[in-house]
């Protein structure tokens, strides 16, 4: 079943890595609502009355919508579309948003699952993100979510920043762990294009990421998960039996989704379609009753291409089965460019399904290119 994805593109201010699509401008988020709900009613056959399994809110910074705005929205989304009584919703949250207040009106709300960006508990860390919040937000918003009754969380962490020491990202770790949160979702840092970072490491105001540092830091992760019995599912993502991500796991098992908002993605199984990454222009054009997108055909080599990025990255691996249904070429390629990674045990074969080993998964994106195929 399919899922729905809401991209609510404001926040308080930015943090010096991201490159996703936000305002730090509030001034239009009445608007911008009003929009998110015009597009709802235009996209409702997107899915084919299929029932929903998955909503999330992600950004930007859904957390800083009021429990009254979120709440017209699930109002007009139940209303448009069967939502399955279990299904998992889940809502991105920074931790300054989360007062004890603010996670119990919430809890009045279809959320049942709580995505925090914690990124760090140390100040020095998030210092140098440029993030909102502190060390002691990032413990209390975790223990007041728990008392508010809020019993499947999932946060965010970021290894290889240069205020990190190993002895600090083991403590992140062990934290996070120490509250029995259910899912973990980790990322090295990365410095991309037209970002503060990006800047900073070009004028030298500070260094470019240590990718040796980074690569122990994420073995260490790795470690430390398995010893304490969270499933290594995705390349960024673990956790404890039965807490993976629905609704993102859906993304990499090649499951339809609707994406409602600026910059917000959509795939029926066959397309891909993605809204302007502009406000104001989606604002206009929502307001004279149109969506601004642009939509892309896929091609067997894109979707051979894209069904070999995203399986290979999770526990469940590349099917060759699966991979024979694009077609002989694609089979022929895909077992004559795997076989010298197999041999160099960056992959392991398990029967008709390939994995990563924890030496590929440092290697994971050189693999993919060089199992991709070219037109």
């Amino acid at each position: 079943m399919p899922g729905i994805y809401l991209h609510i593109p404001f926040c308080k201010q930015a943090c010096h890595y991201c490159n996703f699509h936000f305002s730090t401008s509030l001034r239009y988020k009445s608007e911008m609502v009003a929009a998110l709900l015009k597009e709802l009613e235009l996209q409702k056959d997107f899915l084919d009355g299929k029932n929903i399994e998955t909503i999330y809110l992600g950004g930007g910074t859904p957390s800083i919508l009021s429990v009254e705005e979120l709440a017209i929205i699930f109002e007009k989304i139940y209303a448009l579309h069967f939502v399955e009584n279990d299904a998992e919703i889940t809502l991105e949250a920074n931790p300054d948003d989360l007062t004890k207040e603010k996670l119990n009106a919430l809890k009045s709300t279809p959320i049942n699952r709580l995505s925090i960006g914690i990124q760090s508990f140390f100040d020095d860390d998030l210092k140098f993100m440029n993030r909102a919040h502190d060390a002691n937000e990032a413990l209390s918003c975790i223990e007041n979510a728990k008392v508010a009754g809020f019993e499947n969380l999932t946060i965010d962490l970021i290894y290889g920043t240069q205020t990190m020491s190993n002895e600090q990202w083991i403590s992140n770790i062990q934290r996070a762990m120490d509250f029995q949160i259910q899912h973990l979702s980790c990322y090295c840092l990365t410095v991309e294009p037209k970002t503060a970072l990006h800047h900073f490491v070009k004028t030298k105001k500070v260094p470019s990421v240590d990718e040796e540092q980074a690569s122990r830091q994420f073995e260490m992760l790795i470690e430390k998960a398995s010893k304490n019995d969270y499933i290594h599912y995705e390349i960024s993502n673990f956790a404890l039996e039965g807490w993976f991500s629905r609704h993102n796991s859906s993304y990499w098992t090649g499951k339809p989704y609707l994406g409602i908002g600026p910059s917000a993605h959509s795939f029926d199984g066959q397309n891909r379609q993605w809204n302007i990454a502009h406000n104001q222009k989606y604002l206009r054009a929502l307001q004279k009753g149109s969506i601004p997108f642009e939509k892309e055909i896929l091609t067997t080599t894109q979707r051979y291409n894209e069904y070999v990025m995203t399986s290979l990255r999770t526990i469940w691996g590349s099917n060759l089965e699966k991979v024979k249904q694009f077609g002989k070429n694609y089979e022929n390629h895909f077992l004559k460019k795997i076989n010298p990674f197999i041999d160099e045990e960056s992959v392991l074969k398990n029967g008709k399904i390939y994995i990563l080993s924890t030496k590929g998964k440092l290697l994971a994106d050189r693999i993919a290119m060089e199992l991709f195929f070219d037109e």
